[in-house]
């Protein structure tokens, strides 16, 4: 439980929104362990429409029947995976950096700065060693 009200916080942050930082990516370009690896699916936890659709997703499978009421769906590797329109790659763009007052209960003067990375370092820095001094002198 903090010790003081939000106005005695002030709050660090660093983003990188996947809308402006990163970009789709395919499966081999973020080491997808599908892609590499291959993986499988148990056909019995899918519905109808998932196993038709697996099955007709044009990628290369086995089906494999371990025994009764167990079968799976081995894909191979080298083949993007079912989660593909997921993976996402980091664009070169610098991070936002922000500096708010307040914590986590809030921001009561609604001051929020965005700066550069060494206005953040260097305010953090200097945040740091005050709290350090007035904790030193009790």
């Amino acid at each position: 439980m903090p010790l003081l009200d939000p106005r005695g916080y002030k709050t660090y942050s660093i983003h990188a929104p996947i809308r402006t930082h990163f970009r789709k990516a395919t499966c081999a370009e973020v080491d997808c362990p599908d892609y590499l690896h291959g993986w499988r699916v148990r056909l019995e936890i899918l519905n109808e429409q998932q196993r038709v659709w697996a099955r007709q997703t044009g990628r290369r499978f086995t089906e494999l029947a371990v025994r009764p009421g167990e079968t799976w769906l081995v894909f191979e590797a080298g083949q993007a995976c079912f989660r593909a329109t997921e993976h996402r790659a980091r664009v070169e763009r610098e991070e936002l950096y922000v500096i708010r007052d307040g914590d986590t209960r809030g921001n009561p003067t609604g001051r929020v700065d965005r700066v550069s990375g060494q206005t953040w370092n260097d305010d953090f820095g200097e945040h740091q060693q005050r709290l350090a001094d007035l904790q030193q002198k009790g």
